[in-house]
């Protein structure tokens, strides 16, 4: 069974501020703005009041969460306003989701980061079905690489994604199987699950590092309050 919480990240942080541990304040103290900051320490906090625990997450080799000696499964993902949680028991899942914004889909993001594959069937599509597509492809692409838990380690541009209505992992992902998720209005979701059978993909929770390892390798964008895409984007109208 899966298990997925969509909530606001815009109400008091001051409650969740227990919750969290050193390392995490002091995460949350590096954030430039204090709505980011306020975000992360209500976001951080209801994934640990759902999880019912206080001890520090332990960290794959690229820096994904999870509980040491726990069967339990899970993975965050947030976009302006909204978070999300999804929660597994003995199966590796990744999740991600974005507030739509037509703009990324007219720069040159898709050419940077997609597939051949994906590039050549998204531009296919009429212009006013083009946005759509790009955020479907989007998260589709980011919640595989954060289910397997190598991050931007392994290129998005190494495995293939359906962009229309239908969910499908085409080509490089073995071992996983997307699903289709409904968003709240003006938000795009997917979700990948480890199949129960079968090896898989390789993944980076065997190499389980301590926190202040993982916390070191915390990107620009995590620091800057803003998400993966809108790292992709900034650097696609940075070139440009």
């Amino acid at each position: 069974m899966i298990d997925v919480q969509f909530f606001s990240l815009d109400v008091d942080a001051g409650r969740f501020e227990g919750l969290l541990t050193r390392d995490e304040v002091e995460r949350a103290s590096r954030f430039r703005f204090d709505r980011d900051r306020n975000r992360y320490i209500v976001c951080r906090g209801t994934l640990r009041e759902l999880l019912g625990v206080r001890e520090p997450f332990v960290y794959g080799a690229y820096g994904k969460p999870r509980l040491e000696g726990s069967e339990t499964r899970f993975n965050v993902s947030h976009s302006h306003s909204m978070g999300m949680i999804a929660m597994a028991r003995g199966r590796e899942v990744g999740y991600d989701i974005e507030r739509v914004d037509p703009s990324f889909a007219d720069e040159n993001i898709p050419e940077r980061f997609f597939s051949a594959y994906e590039v050549r069937a998204l531009r296919a599509l009429p212009k006013s079905e083009q946005c759509s597509a790009f955020f479907r492809c989007w998260t589709r692409k980011e919640a595989l690489i954060k289910a397997c838990g190598m991050g931007v380690s392994r290129g998005l541009d190494s495995f293939d994604v359906t962009v229309g209505e239908r969910a499908e992992l085409v080509r490089g992902a073995e071992g996983w199987s997307l699903e289709s998720v409904v968003a709240p209005e003006g938000y795009v979701a997917a979700l990948v699950v480890e199949d129960l059978a079968g090896p898989g993909i390789e993944t980076s929770l065997d190499a389980a590092r301590t926190s202040a390892y993982a916390t070191s390798r915390i990107s620009r964008a995590a620091n800057s309050g803003c998400s993966l895409l809108e790292e992709a984007f900034r650097r696609s109208t940075t070139a440009a």
